[in-house]
């Protein structure tokens, strides 16, 4: 069996429902992974939208999650470091840089947009402190990637 990510809350390329935006309570959608490659240390997880205006906007970056979690609850808490010892990085939208944690879909009226959730198991945690950015964990990242999964959903308004 693949890699593999997925959410009970949308399908695949389905719409993701309001209470997983920010016209709704903004709550992070439940996800789930399975059949992590052999050697798994930890994961780290990127959800953007490429199809904002001024160019690719991050609304959630978790990364050193244990290697033996299998998925995250619905409305993880928006705290720089989690109970598990994952950490929460800094999302670019609106409030460029200053929150961490799960910031949903939020496009302008009009267009709807994409919304990747990509999710890689990686041969060794990051060991970044909370609140990196998109770009710190990619970076961390380089070398330690076994595997990908994705999972897309849209949303406009």
């Amino acid at each position: 069996m693949a890699f593999s990510l997925q959410s009970t809350a949308f399908e695949n390329e389905g719409n993701i429902p309001q209470k997983h935006t920010c016209i709704g309570t903004d709550l992070s959608p439940a996800l789930q992974w399975t059949d992590a490659p052999a050697g798994t240390k930890s994961f780290a997880l990127i959800m953007d939208d490429p199809d904002a205006p001024p160019g690719t906007w991050v609304h959630w970056v978790i990364y050193d999650i244990p290697s033996e979690a299998k998925g995250l609850p619905e409305g993880v808490e928006k705290a720089e470091s989690l109970p598990s010892g994952a950490k929460q990085g800094l999302v670019w939208g609106v409030e460029t840089f200053t929150k961490v944690g799960y910031f949903g879909a939020c496009p302008p009226p009009g267009q709807t947009h994409r919304y990747y959730i990509k999710l890689y198991a990686l041969s060794a945690p990051l060991g970044l402190p909370a609140k990196a950015t998109k770009f710190d964990v990619e970076k961390a990242m380089k070398g330690k990637i076994l595997a990908e999964a994705k999972w897309m959903g849209k949303f406009g308004r």
